[in-house]
């Protein structure tokens, strides 16, 4: 392989690596001798998952780090002093197809800076996933990140060969966007959704009347937000969540922990790592909404406009809640299950349909997949040795579940949560 475009990767994939739209597997275990496999991978490969469960490997790089913009966030910030690289489109279309034969990646996750204006990079972006589809007959997967700013006719030719479009929000107030990143605005980040939105809707309908209609974007689009760099609480996050989840065509919002790459810019804090808790917790309470049938003003609300941080997000809404339980296993609807601690979705519709043959018990549900340590103080069922929540109180239950040295809160302030509640 050519040494100047390997080169041109080992910059271009690091200046990637903070782009978390493309889901990565989160260990690290690099080959040794003797050994067998990688979690790490090449420069640029990272890992995702399919819908079925499966682990896959992408191709994670940018096709440049030029940029035109000088977002305080981003490490690729015009004004910073940093190894500069751009592919050609012939070299990432080459670069993907060798990478693709010698089994290294099932797929291609592209962003980029902005060069020139919008529409110059995004019609390159376009160029390298068509040539991929039409030239090479590459039927893998390709996620394209769509430029803010750039022509309809553009995004709309980019759905046309890309699975998965996405357009990144960042900070989620405008006000907050416009002190870091001042060139931006969220009407050009906005717009792009709501068309790509539309589109697929429209694809759908039309597939459905004529079979060879052109799909486009048909693993949907997804988004990203930055943790952390601004004042927005988590109730300001998981609302605008919420609001795009609404869209029938948003598979996901990530949430990025903002890391201090640009220390010497005094509009960002300062912050000695990622907050990775945080934005641990958010991604449970989005899981909450989407698969759990939370509102997300149970979750999060004027009263409790963030997180817990020790907890996860439906312990701490059942904590809140002592009246709604303890409830009965074997006689509990499906939605109710699914807010108990320790019970996920699986084991929910697993419980209701073995309790039709038969009372449900402590190891019953044990052998099912139910977390006992956290459910037992919330359920009732065939026999069950220990109290519940309103014998022990939300309090002590706290105190049970989290080891001493894993707290942080003020008992007084604990308590007055509680009482509020």
């Amino acid at each position: 392989m050519n040494e100047n475009v390997l080169a041109k990767l080992k910059i271009l994939a690091e200046s990637a690596k903070y782009d978390v739209s493309c889901s990565s597997s989160g260990t690290v275990r690099s080959n040794k001798s003797r050994t067998l496999g990688n979690t790490v991978g090449g420069w640029g490969i990272c890992h995702s998952f399919a819908e079925d469960g499966r682990c896959i490997s992408l191709l994670k790089v940018m096709l440049t780090n030029y940029c035109i913009y000088d977002c305080a966030y981003c490490i690729n910030r015009r004004s910073n002093d940093v190894p500069r690289a751009t592919f050609a489109v012939s070299e990432l279309v080459e670069l993907t197809i060798e990478f693709y034969r010698r089994n290294y990646i099932e797929g291609l996750f592209l962003s980029s800076g902005v060069v020139r204006n919008p529409d110059y990079t995004m019609e390159r972006l376009v160029r390298i996933a068509k040539d991929l589809r039409l030239t090479h007959r590459f039927n893998g997967y390709i996620h394209l990140k769509s430029i803010p700013g750039a022509s309809r006719e553009l995004v709309y030719e980019a759905g046309l060969y890309a699975d998965r479009l996405s357009v990144n929000i960042e900070i989620p107030k405008e006000e907050n966007l416009k002190v870091l990143a001042p060139e931006k605005d969220h009407q050009s980040i906005f717009t792009p959704m709501r068309y790509i939105n539309q589109r697929m809707l429209e694809s759908k309908e039309e597939r459905q009347k004529f079979h060879h209609a052109p799909r486009f974007a048909p693993a949907g689009q997804s988004t990203q937000v930055i943790v952390g760099a601004t004042s927005e609480s988590d109730k300001d996050i998981l609302r605008l969540s919420d609001v795009l989840y609404r869209r029938p065509t948003m598979r996901r919002v990530y949430y990025s922990g903002y890391v201090s790459v640009n220390t010497y810019d005094k509009r960002l804090p300062i912050l000695k790592q990622p907050p990775l808790v945080r934005e641990n917790r958010l991604y449970q309470a989005d899981w909450l909404i989407r698969f759990y049938h939370f509102d997300v003003n149970e979750i999060v609300n004027d009263t409790y406009p963030n997180l817990d941080m020790e907890i996860d997000p439906k312990l701490s809404w059942a904590l809140r809640h002592p009246e709604c339980f303890p409830i009965d296993i074997n006689k509990s609807d499906y939605e109710w299950l699914l807010r108990v601690p320790g019970i996920g979705v699986k084991s929910a519709r697993l419980i209701v349909a073995s309790r039709r043959f038969s009372r449900l018990g402590y190891y019953e549900l044990k052998k099912i997949g139910v977390v006992m340590k956290k459910a037992q103080y919330f359920i009732t069922c065939k026999e069950l040795p220990v109290m519940t929540i309103h014998e022990l109180t939300p309090i002590k239950v706290r105190e049970l579940l989290i080891p001493k040295s894993k707290r942080y809160i003020d008992d007084r302030q604990l308590m007055l949560n509680f009482d509020q509640s």
